[in-house]
């Protein structure tokens, strides 16, 4: 399985980059999973975008949609061959209006996911787990067949201590961590330490920090991080332009 990051800012992007997007590779399977600000024109970098076999959304927040209205003129009217002639956008069903707007016809089609069944896209099975967050969110453990590679994802969520379970294991952590650790009041994402603490209880092998913060040092959140997580490995999801689990 291979990850790349096609953006990795939280709430808006900058001049350097997007907001939340990522794109995963197993075999000939290309899956984009969330679509934020920015991220259609970082994934027309690395493939044709016609060449996706699937988008799936962790939620509605637009940091992380705001691109697949683009994504969908795209598929209605750029010329070539296409790998799905109506590609599926997967999200779930509990914001109904929102989740009615991955159906476009002749173009996309929505499809639901919920936490208590897995989906399989070629040879990754997701399967998902409801987050704390203003909006339904819903975290991601991705395992390919054959290899048992898992990657992580917690989507937008604050710090709740079952998340660990979810993500035990994986090879591969990305956290929402939108936070410094000094953070006051309401926090619907993680700090930093939080985010090294998980990967720390959860045991896994390699922590990405991601959605991350525009007006803070992304030096001093990485050194929170990785002194929460230990001997893990702490990485920026800035830092990340490709990465094959291994």
């Amino acid at each position: 399985m291979e990850f790349q990051v096609l953006g990795y800012y939280g709430g808006y992007p900058t001049a350097a980059a997007g907001t939340s997007g990522y794109l995963l590779r197993s075999g000939d399977t290309n899956i984009l999973l969330d679509a934020g600000s920015g991220v259609l024109r970082e994934l027309e970098k690395v493939m044709d975008p016609l060449q996706l076999d699937a988008v799936v959304l962790s939620h509605y927040h637009h940091d992380h949609t705001a691109d697949v209205g683009v994504l969908q003129y795209l598929w209605q009217l750029k010329q070539g061959p296409k790998k799905e002639p109506i590609l599926p956008i997967y999200g779930n069903t509990q914001n109904p209006i929102e989740f009615a707007t991955l159906t476009w016809p002749g173009a996309t089609v929505g499809r639901a996911y919920t936490d208590t069944a897995p989906v399989t896209i070629g040879p990754l099975t997701f399967t998902f787990q409801r987050t704390i967050h203003p909006v339904p969110a819903f975290a991601m453990r991705i395992t390919e067949a054959g290899t048992g590679k898992v990657l992580a994802f917690t989507a937008d969520t604050r710090y709740y201590p079952e998340l660990a379970d979810f993500v035990q294991g994986a090879d591969v952590l990305i956290t929402d961590t939108n936070f410094l650790n000094d953070h006051q009041g309401v926090a619907w994402h993680m700090t930093a330490g939080q985010s090294g603490q998980l990967a720390q209880d959860a045991r896994v092998k390699h922590l990405i920090i991601s959605h991350l913060p525009q007006e803070a040092s992304l030096t001093k959140l990485q050194e929170q991080a990785q002194a929460a997580a230990g001997s893990i490995k702490v990485t920026l999801a800035s830092n990340i332009h490709g990465l094959e689990l291994v």
